[in-house]
């Protein structure tokens, strides 16, 4: 549950008559006829003659009779179809006279004075280049725009998704508006060898939201069905992951609780916000998150004890991936078809799906290790290193670069001994193998007695909310 013709009648078909099928004796010459036999008396050729002539000079003078008709009494042909009591009005139409007429401002100026715009949403790997080019205008425009304090960065680190609206006159561009951010439109005007700014301030609010769902089939499904956005389940998801493992862990039955921002700008939705705090129930077990804000402005995830909910490390290093094989000490490899010991979990995903650093550490190989193929093996200090194998592709970052907790190290693939697209991933302490799955880390130091404090407060009114709709859900799910 989420909180916050009529049709003209057309005329009766009229009915269809039957059609006689034509039959030779129809198209027959009467004079190669006449010596045939027939059943009915027939007329003598004279008289036959007589009618002929009698029959054209009758039809002559009708015809001259209706033209005389027609032409002498206007409206003739349309009085039957009028009510004899009907009374007409005629009004005289005043027209310009014909130097107003050319005097008038021609249409397609008219069209580009009012302001008609050619809107063109970015796709996936589209250049601003290649924008251009579809719009008919040069590189040489292009670069004097860039040049325009202010409009290279929105107009070169755009994403998908993202729109510029073109206003082009007689094949000349007028000018261009893109967004600078949330809360500012600009519109470039080319003016001849000028470029005037005009910023466009718009109202961007962000409301609070508050929903609750229960799992019957998928996250996705019954946070769609609570009124959430894919943006708001991700983030749930994100927040919860060092606890919960959403491609293993639910079940039927388990439950969330959330208040969250939604962002609007100019009274239209335009994204998901933060969640601000959730409760999640999962296999009977409840978990609770709070968005806090320190003094200084950063903000962090905590649990209700005031303890981080980052972890050293990630549960699971890619996105909703199914685990495809457990950790084990007898498996028979897909590929080899011998039964060796598997020192790792594999997380069957699509090919090119983003691999992310469990935490944060240094990469100590990058390349090719035999059967794992394409791998990357991570230090992160105190003993502890993990291992990704079976790569499409590595990432931007090279042996020796140090990398944060989620950074994408490289991406899905079947390198080496693969028999499809998966994740290999292995947990290593002072080199003995570990299941990334159950193995236990250190919980984090909470936050210290004064900060705690003033945790406690801050987060007391998100509390209230979430106990106020845990207890609304219990009262439906009684009755």
């Amino acid at each position: 549950m989420h909180h916050d013709d009529s049709t003209p009648r057309s005329a009766p078909a009229r009915p269809v008559q039957a059609v006689r099928r034509p039959r030779p004796a129809d198209f027959a010459d009467p004079a190669a006829t006449a010596d045939t036999p027939a059943s009915s008396p027939r007329l003598p050729l004279s008289a036959l003659a007589r009618f002929r002539r009698e029959h054209w000079f009758l039809a002559s003078l009708m015809a001259t009779v209706s033209t005389f008709v027609v032409l002498t009494i206007p409206g003739f042909a349309g009085a039957s179809l009028e009510p004899q009591s009907a009374a007409r009005t005629y009004l005289q139409l005043e027209l310009p006279a014909l130097s107003e007429i050319a005097e008038a401002e021609p249409l397609e100026q008219t069209a580009a004075a009012a302001g008609d715009w050619t809107t063109v949403t970015v796709r996936p790997g589209q250049t601003l280049g290649a924008i251009f080019s579809a719009q008919g205008l040069s590189a040489t425009l292009m670069h004097r725009l860039l040049e325009h304090p202010g409009a290279r960065e929105p107009l070169t680190r755009f994403r998908p998704g993202a729109e510029f609206a073109f206003q082009i006159e007689d094949g000349e561009l007028r000018a261009l508006r893109f967004d600078r951010d949330e809360a500012t439109r600009v519109v470039l005007h080319v003016e001849g060898g000028h470029i005037r700014e005009e910023k466009i301030e718009r109202e961007v609010q962000r409301r609070v939201q508050m929903a609750s769902g229960t799992i019957t089939e998928s996250l996705s499904e019954a946070t769609a069905r609570a009124g959430m956005s894919t943006a708001s389940m991700l983030e749930m998801a994100k927040v919860f992951g060092y606890d919960i493992d959403f491609a293993q862990d639910l079940r039927v039955g388990d439950s969330f609780h959330v208040v969250y921002e939604d962002i609007y700008r100019d009274g239209e939705r335009l994204r998901g916000g933060d969640i601000l705090a959730a409760t999640f129930i999962n296999q009977g077990k409840t978990y609770q998150v709070f968005r806090y804000t320190f003094a200084d402005g950063k903000t962090e995830y905590y649990d209700g004890d005031g303890r981080p909910m980052k972890k050293s490390f990630l549960r699971m290093p890619i996105d909703f991936a199914r685990l495809s094989s457990r950790f084990s000490n007898a498996r028979r490899h897909p590929v080899l078809g011998t039964v060796r010991a598997h020192r790792g979990v594999d997380y069957a995903a699509p090919t090119g799906t983003p691999i992310k650093a469990a935490g944060d550490g240094r990469i100590s190989f990058a390349g090719w290790r035999s059967g794992y193929g394409r791998t990357v093996i991570l230090d992160h200090g105190n003993g502890v290193t993990t291992l990704y194998a079976h790569m499409s592709r590595f990432s931007s970052y090279k042996t020796g670069a140090r990398v944060s907790q989620g950074n994408t190290i490289g991406y899905v693939g079947a390198s080496g001994l693969a028999s499809g697209p998966h994740l290999h991933y292995e947990f290593r302490v002072h080199g003995v193998h570990r299941d990334p799955l159950t193995v236990t880390m250190p919980k984090p130091q909470p936050l210290p007695a004064g900060e705690l404090a003033r945790f406690r407060e801050q987060t007391q009114p998100m509390l209230a909310r979430l106990q106020q709709m845990q207890a609304t859900a219990s009262a439906l799910a009684s009755r």
